[in-house]
């Protein structure tokens, strides 16, 4: 694998497997979507949860629609043009990767006992996903600031190892693109993500072959 893929790998992929495997409980045979399926945890996200034998679902804008299809989406909803929580189609899961729609919202198209799992996090959002989790039947739990347990290391290993996980990279930049990487990236249009190479550009040729 190359440096680049390497680099856009663990953040994305370990904040999927946390809101997919641990705090959304993924099963097999799941209706599961996805909001936000372009982007750096997105693209991970759709290929993961085929891997489980889930039926996705993946919301972007128009320009993205064929590479979510790409990456294994069932199917796939542009939300400049349709509004999926007024669809009447029902979820198992919705994990809302760039947390711009409320539980309140989301709650419509929830099965009776499903799970909304959010990037989104406060610990006033937290305090309102317990009460609503201990209240009804759906639930709501916002991603907490916490690394990767054990058991998720060792998924990640497994599907890295089964060649399940291979990310999408937008752009590479070198180090003094820097100011430029982060305007690009600051507009939310990146598809993938967005990567600095620095040792390409900036070891010299001794280091970069200690570095090898």
């Amino acid at each position: 694998m190359s440096f680049e893929k390497a680099a856009a790998i663990p953040l994305s992929v370990f904040t999927a497997l946390i809101c997919l495997c641990d705090l959304g409980q993924m099963k097999s045979g799941q209706k599961i979507l996805i909001n936000g399926a372009s982007g750096g945890v997105g693209t991970l996200a759709v290929p993961i949860a085929k891997s489980f034998g889930a039926e996705v679902t993946g919301v972007c804008s128009t320009r993205n629609l064929d590479l979510v299809r790409s990456i294994g989406a069932d199917q796939v909803i542009d939300y400049t043009q349709e509004d999926f929580t007024q669809k009447g189609v029902f979820y198992d899961l919705i994990f809302d990767v760039v947390g711009k729609r409320s539980f309140s919202d989301c709650k419509r198209v929830l099965s009776p006992k499903g799970i909304y799992v959010t990037t989104d996090f406060s610990p006033t959002l937290a305090l309102l996903g317990l009460w609503i989790s201990l209240t009804g039947s759906r639930k709501m739990i916002p991603m907490p600031p916490k690394g990767p347990g054990r058991n998720i290391r060792e998924l990640f290993e497994e599907l890295l190892k089964a060649g399940k996980i291979t990310p999408v990279i937008d752009r590479c930049y070198t180090l003094n693109e820097v100011p430029e990487a982060f305007r690009y990236y600051e507009k939310g249009h990146a598809r993938g993500r967005v990567v600095i190479e620095i040792c390409k550009y900036h070891l010299n040729k001794e280091h970069k072959n200690e570095f090898k």
